[in-house]
């Protein structure tokens, strides 16, 4: 290749803003990818909860969609209905919700997670906190009986308040909080494949490994903080089984149960809330696992993921200090595609 233009200049000399190494990954491709393993779980969703599950997962997905449009309207902050962030955080959104969630409900969801958790905080790639998970947690103390009311699986149709009573049960986290471990051992091997209650991305394990695994081979996402986060939650909840008695579940319970895949592959791994640096994620992964742990095992509610994924993100800031790096190392393809 030539050093010099087409009128004689030296190549060489010529200076300009960064980056100066690009990739072809761009934010939409990377939020394509997202949503693409996302429809296992949410595929997997539909088929157990039918049109209640639906109904969430529009009213969400159209609700963040609206909500951004009217903030990049007005707002100015930066971003594009186009990129697809929007979409991811509806989708995420859905599947932090039960599946009766009633509908005013999900759009105050959309209010906090598009325009509290992420433009208030100046758009795209400025937010501190996961916003689907700042949502959840925002519903879960404002509503907590609506946030915990589980539907079994099996539920194809609508349900109205007169028959809700009669389809609903407690979530397999909630049996063991509440020491009913015989019911947990008759469906623990249910968890894996989502024949259980919970939110919509708590149905099924597989599922959401499954579009894990999709996020690591295109490297989407980096092993460090689901790798971490998991084995740190096995660890912690082994030692206690094995030397604090089988009424704090076993690790394989928890690996399975609850949030813990979709929180690890999928929202610990955020981009932008999450450390940009190889021993910063390491750090962060760990974090998260331990105060999931610490949590279930011994808080007030039986999940601990959304809880754990926040606090982390509130030190995140810390950690990348803590943990310097040169400019350009260990940062993930999809931070740099940001």
């Amino acid at each position: 290749m030539s050093e010099t233009t087409s009128t004689g200049e030296d190549r060489r000399l010529f200076v300009g803003p960064s980056p100066h190494l690009r990739d072809r990954d761009s934010i939409p491709s990377v939020m394509r990818w997202v949503v693409l393993a996302l429809l296992p779980a949410v595929a997997v969703s539909l088929w157990f909860f039918g049109l209640e599950a639906a109904r969430v997962h529009v009213i969400a997905v159209a609700g963040c969609l609206a909500v951004e449009w009217a903030c990049l309207r007005w707002l100015r902050t930066p971003g594009s209905i186009r990129d697809g962030s929007a979409l991811v955080t509806g989708l995420l959104l859905a599947m932090n919700l039960p599946p009766t969630t009633p509908w005013w409900m999900i759009l105050v969801g959309s209010v906090v997670a598009i325009f509290l958790a992420k433009h208030v905080f100046g758009g795209l790639g400025s937010n501190l906190f996961n916003p689907a998970l700042t949502a959840r947690v925002f519903l879960l103390v404002a509503w907590p009986a609506q946030m915990t009311t589980w539907l079994r699986p099996g539920v194809r149709g609508l349900v109205d308040a007169a028959t809700l009573d009669t389809m609903t049960g407690a979530t397999p986290l909630g049996l063991l909080k509440e020491g009913r471990l015989s019911e947990i051992a008759a469906s623990s091997m249910d968890l894996f494949v989502g024949q259980v209650g919970g939110s919509l991305g708590e149905v099924s394990a597989a599922a959401l490994l499954l579009g894990g695994l999709v996020l690591l081979a295109r490297r989407v996402i980096t092993w460090e903080i689901p790798a971490t986060f998991l084995g740190t939650v096995v660890a912690v909840t082994g030692a206690v089984w094995v030397f604090g008695g089988p009424q704090h579940g076993t690790p394989w319970f928890h690996l399975v149960s609850g949030g813990l895949m979709l929180g690890a592959f999928f929202m610990a791994t955020d981009m932008v809330t999450s450390p940009m640096t190889f021993r910063g994620r390491l750090i962060f992964g760990v974090g998260c696992g331990l105060l999931t742990a610490v949590i279930r095992l011994w808080g007030g509610y039986p999940e601990g993921v959304s809880f754990a994924i926040l606090l982390m993100n509130a030190v995140t800031p810390l950690i990348d200090r803590m943990v310097p790096t040169p400019f350009g190392r260990g940062v993930p393809k999809a931070k740099e595609a940001a």
